[in-house]
């Protein structure tokens, strides 16, 4: 069911009892836990921070928590399945799911005794009526297919009930279904109807969106029209602190609406390895080639800044070059057909020394979360990447930082290999590249975001480099080795490359059918559904039959 007052229906129902929070591994998931965490320290509300990977932590950690708990909270998680059907909780247990993953199980949506959806109305899931999609099972030999298989779930009525042949057409509907909304961004409007917000919750909601843009899971029209949303919240915080004694102390926070540069971390790199390692600007140079790495030069000295500014640190360039550098920047840029080098995005400042732009953070805690340092367990990684959000932490910040520029310049790197090497395959209605053991850093690839990245910054650089117009219009498959001694590798799929795209994603329910029809030896236990595992020798069948159901 869907809840309609979040304040209401949700927070005050909490606020007195104790909770579980369930949080995916996402930068979103973060960021929204990041703000009800401060929430519930306001308001004094016992809870228990549970972080889960995937579909079987999310089992394991309530099968854990079940005795002592009756409320559960599920960001970034839970909506896509059958809930119910799956935990098999007892009937007093209630769930609130507030998740940017798509499809929304029908089911989920139609039980209003255990499942609250915190998901906002506005995101047009087109949800049919309840009789569309459910019927008495005394209905069944009034013209239906005896052959489909029976659901059971606890339904409003408490009869028994199954799926006819309109739920399965509805589930596809929903399988591409664009994800909607940063989580953190709902959780920033709960904080603000209660009058509660801080500008550190508006931070946190800011990077839940740039981590929608930065990970490209948002349609850049959606990304305006909340960044609008976020403008507003931030003109009203700084005009409620404009007269506090400390807006000038060495603590203060101060967050600015920014149209800055689309150069990843330039701020704390230099000029020069930003510009290389961005894939704006990597992809649209083909940096890859030798005419590629000509037009950077001519480029570089068309802005007329000396090399030895440009390949020196950031904060130790002349001041006289930074104060009009993103002008210089995107009048050259112009000339050279990138005409949208710079976007709309926040910056902060903690005290006087620590500026960051939103991206950078997005950047640095993805790095600290899929960090492969020293073999830590995902929980730890978790619980350091939630904590270089808090600003007393700068220094995790800025090793995130550094683990960040590790990640994107491995990724520039396996891009020009592949690039070079003709690694990327045309198998027909997709692109299919896969990275073989002893690729260097094909460790860190191993992980979903980092893959997810890669997977992008490739179809990307293929596009533009392709004189092939049809392969320009296909989607990409990427797999990757996860687990050399049980010999499984990581399997993506992303939809085709394209400015106007809407970002829908086909692959979870192909992915499914063709391991399906194969016997193929998979793991779906990822919460987004275009990542899988798979057996490596099982591979050449299951991309046989992929080619077999998307042809």
């Amino acid at each position: 069911m869907f809840v309609t007052d979040i304040r209401k229906e949700f927070y005050e129902v909490v606020a007195n009892q104790r909770v579980v929070l369930l949080v995916a591994s996402d930068m979103d998931a973060l960021c929204a836990c990041k703000i009800l965490q401060a929430l519930f320290h306001c308001d004094q509300v016992q809870y228990t921070l549970v972080p889960v990977t995937g579909w079987q932590d999310l089992g394991t950690a309530f099968l854990e928590h079940k005795e002592q708990f009756r409320y559960f909270v599920l960001i970034n998680c839970g909506a896509n399945v059958d809930l119910l059907e799956m935990l098999q909780p007892d009937d007093d247990s209630i769930f609130f799911i507030c998740d940017t993953h798509r499809p929304v199980d029908v089911v989920n949506v139609y039980n209003d005794t255990q499942i609250k959806l915190l998901i906002k109305q506005d995101d047009d899931l087109g949800v049919p009526s309840y009789d569309d999609i459910f019927r008495d099972e005394d209905d069944d030999e009034e013209g239906g297919d005896s052959g489909n298989e029976s659901d059971e779930s606890s339904e409003p009525t408490g009869k028994r009930r199954r799926f006819d042949e309109v739920h399965v057409a509805v589930s596809l509907m929903f399988e591409v279904v664009l994800l909607q909304g940063a989580a953190a961004m709902m959780f920033f409007e709960l904080a603000w109807v209660l009058t509660k917000d801080t500008k550190d919750m508006l931070w946190w909601a800011i990077i839940g969106l740039t981590d929608q843009w930065v990970h490209d899971k948002i349609t850049n029209m959606k990304y305006v029209t909340d960044i609008a949303t976020m403008q507003r919240h931030v003109s009203r915080h700084n005009h409620r602190n404009e007269d506090e004694e400390n807006s000038l102390s060495i603590d203060c926070m101060r967050i600015s609406f920014e149209y800055d540069l689309r150069l990843t971390l330039y701020q704390h790199w230099s000029l020069y390895e930003s510009i290389c390692n961005s894939s704006y600007t990597s992809c649209n140079f083909k940096l890859w080639t030798l005419n590629g790495q000509k037009k950077l030069q001519e480029f570089l000295a068309d802005m007329g800044l000396p090399l030895i500014q440009v390949r020196q640190k950031y904060n130790s360039m002349d001041m006289s070059i930074k104060e009009n550098l993103r002008d210089v920047i995107e009048e050259s840029a112009n000339k050279y057909g990138m005409k949208d080098i710079r976007i709309q995005t926040f910056g902060v400042h903690f005290g006087f020394k620590n500026r960051f732009l939103a991206s950078d953070i997005v950047h640095a805690t993805a790095a600290l979360l899929e960090s492969t340092e020293k073999d830590e367990s995902d929980s730890n990684n978790f619980i350091k990447a939630l904590d270089s959000l808090s600003r007393c932490n700068i220094e995790r910040l800025h090793h995130g930082i550094e683990l960040a520029k590790k990640k994107l310049i491995a990724i520039q790197q396996t891009v020009a290999s592949c690039i070079c090497t003709n690694l990327i395959l045309s198998q027909g209605p997709f692109l299919y590249c896969y990275l073989m053991e002893g690729t260097p850093d094909v460790k860190l690839f191993s992980k979903p975001m980092a893959l997810i990245l890669l997977c992008k910054y490739l179809l990307k650089a293929f596009v533009h480099s392709t004189r092939n117009k049809r392969c320009k219009l296909l989607p990409l498959i990427m797999a990757a080795p996860k687990d050399v001694e049980k010999g499984t590798v990581i399997v993506v799929g992303i939809p085709p490359e394209s400015d106007t795209s809407d970002k829908k994603n086909f692959f979870g329910r192909a992915f499914e059918k063709a391991a399906e029809s194969t016997s193929s030896r998979t793991l779906h236990d990822h919460f987004d559904t275009s990542i899988m595992e798979l057996k490596t020798e099982d591979r050449s069948k299951f991309l046989d039959a992929l080619i077999t159901l998307l042809s």
